[in-house]
């Protein structure tokens, strides 16, 4: 086959059928209807420039933000670059989890333009905080590009999609961990058979489900993944979870028929995953695109509307729960644009600031800090900080003892928060908060099940007395009302299995009344400050398994809290 404008990225030696141009060579159809079907039945599949103006056609169409960026922008931040050869050594972002880009039977080069684009998509969008499918869709969109610009084009709308409940790719960790239960969800419902295998044979349901996207974009060979993606770009992300519903089903027949009977034995659910990435690899041996197609378009009764509660409902436990972030960026990796000339402080300097910017999540780090409240200024008055800091989400909280001693939390809740607990010390917080030291050494402490996973289900379920009844706290009003674990939540098989946390002491985050704030619990507090915020006392807590940040009784000589103004909108 000649090389057209489209396809200079292909190498068709590895084509096969596919670099055999036929069928029709334009579509003339405007009922939405008919679209879906003809995709379907891949009415423009054996057309390889006809595939990619459709394609065109199909993400032109898409509603985005009225700012997304285009062709012209690519080439504008490549400049000269872009007649340079881009190389494949460039890293890419952290947002893709280490996903490989799947090379599709692109040339050499063409995987090196792939991590350029996503590099450079990255820098467009700094608000994606993790989007692990991103590789597959570039290598995929590649195939129908003119260039790099075009296919940066096409990504960036997909991206900035913002039609009223239709979702594309997920951007955030939220999104793509709350997808893998609604996936485990769906396939309790419309695959029971082969779930039952996965819960048999695998350690950790939710560890194999985790897979679920990269089964279809990233591991289905390059002749299904093109067809699946022929009716995701007319239907929307919901033909993800019915391809990959589709690809659970016939593992199961493939596992049925190799075992001839035998039962199944538990085993490493990495063992069961690796098992499963090589059944799709290779299944085009045994199942043809349209046979997949098929297969997952057969499933009745699977709506969009009931993939977006369940989404909606999972997305709600994880954040009940603080799953909201997966934090690997390494120190230093974003740093804050910081202006020494107005940033003031008496308590941290600049570049210690900047040390501290290197840990908040990745949504906040391109935001300034701006001071909400200083005891050097507004006084020594709970009430005042109270006042002062509400309104503000997240926020980071500054102390610097008379000792000189440094410490502090990055708290990601509003402080207003407290006031449902009523004049009672009720808990609230998310698992990004942190607690930290600056002096005498820098040192951070996150929330224990981001550190220590393998502890999630072994704290003790002993240790459940309430937090500020930690030492010297025997007030009645100190007494923590602890929330109550939001009952059915949850998906049901993973309920007790995959979130089996102790709440009374993993869920301690921050919390507050007319006489104290507490960040921490569990066995103690990390930090307790009085209502004249001038005492305070520091201890080992569950929540954060930190040793004390600080003397363990201590007066405080400054107290600062910050907020978070956005940079682009100021």
């Amino acid at each position: 086959m000649a090389e057209e404008e489209y396809g200079s990225f292909v190498d068709w030696n590895q084509m096969g059928d596919l670099a055999k141009s036929s069928g029709p060579t334009k579509v003339d159809c405007k009922d939405l209807k008919e679209f879906k079907q003809m995709a379907r039945q891949g009415y423009w599949a054996k057309n390889h420039k006809l595939r990619a103006q459709v394609y065109q056609q199909l993400i032109k169409a898409i509603p985005c933000r009225t700012v997304t960026p285009d062709a012209e922008v690519y080439r504008d931040i490549m400049g000269s670059a872009a007649n340079k050869k881009p190389s494949s050594n460039i890293p890419l972002p952290e947002f893709v989890d280490d996903s490989p880009l799947p090379r599709y039977c692109l040339k050499a080069e063409a995987v090196a333009s792939a991590h350029q684009i996503i590099n450079c998509v990255a820098g467009q969008f700094p608000d994606i905080s993790h989007c692990p499918s991103l590789p597959a869709v570039t290598s995929l969109l590649l195939h129908f590009s003119k260039d790099e610009a075009q296919c940066f084009e096409h990504i960036s709308r997909i991206l900035a999609c913002n039609e009223p409940g239709k979702r594309l790719l997920d951007q955030t960790f939220l999104g793509f961990e709350s997808s893998c239960m609604t996936f485990g969800d769906l396939a309790n419902k419309y695959c029971t058979a082969a779930h039952k295998l996965i819960v048999a044979t695998a350690q950790d349901v939710l560890e194999v489900y985790s897979d679920w996207q990269r089964w279809v974009l990233g591991d289905l060979p390059f002749s299904h993944a093109v067809r699946v993606l022929d009716v995701y770009l007319v239907e929307g992300y919901k033909v993800l979870f019915r391809v990959a519903i589709a690809l659970l089903k016939f593992y199961r027949k493939h596992k049925a028929g190799a075992q001839g009977g035998q039962g199944n034995q538990p085993q490493d659910s990495g063992n069961v995953r690796a098992d499963i990435q090589a059944f799709i690899q290779g299944i085009a041996s045994t199942v043809t695109p349209d046979k997949l197609l098929e297969k997952a378009f057969s499933i009745r009764l699977f709506s969009r509307k009931e993939i977006t509660l369940l989404q909606l409902t999972n997305e709600k436990s994880l954040q009940q729960k603080g799953i909201t972030v997966k934090q690997k960026r390494p120190g230093g990796n974003v740093q804050l644009a910081l202006n020494p000339d107005s940033f003031s402080s008496e308590i941290v300097s600049a570049k210690e600031m900047r040390d501290i910017w290197s840990w908040i999540p990745e949504r906040f780090a391109l935001c300034q800090p701006q001071l909400l409240f200083t005891t050097s200024t507004h006084g020594c008055s709970l009430n005042r900080f109270y006042q002062h800091c509400e309104g503000y989400e997240p926020t980071l909280l500054l102390i610097r003892t008379t000792d000189g001693d440094v410490c502090g939390a990055f708290l990601s809740t509003d402080w207003e928060e407290r006031k449902r607990g009523g004049n009672k010390l009720s808990f609230f917080g998310t698992g990004e908060c942190f607690v930290f030291r600056l002096k005498p050494e820098m040192e951070r402490y996150e929330w224990v099940v981001i550190r220590h996973p393998e502890l999630a289900s072994s704290i003790k379920t002993e240790v459940q007395e309430d937090a500020a009844s930690s030492e010297g706290q025997n007030s009645d009003n100190n007494i923590l009302k602890q929330p109550e674990k939001p009952a059915g939540d949850l998906s049901p098989f993973l309920s007790a299995r995959h979130f089996n946390l102790n709440s009374k002491n993993t869920s301690m985050f921050m919390a507050g009344n007319f006489d104290s704030i507490i960040v921490g619990g569990g066995d103690g507090n990390a930090l307790y400050i009085d209502s004249e915020l001038n005492h305070g006392r520091a201890g080992r807590c569950a929540t954060f398994d930190n040793p004390p940040l600080c003397a363990e009784s201590f007066q405080v000589s400054l107290l600062e809290s910050w907020g978070f103004q956005d940079a682009m909108a100021s």
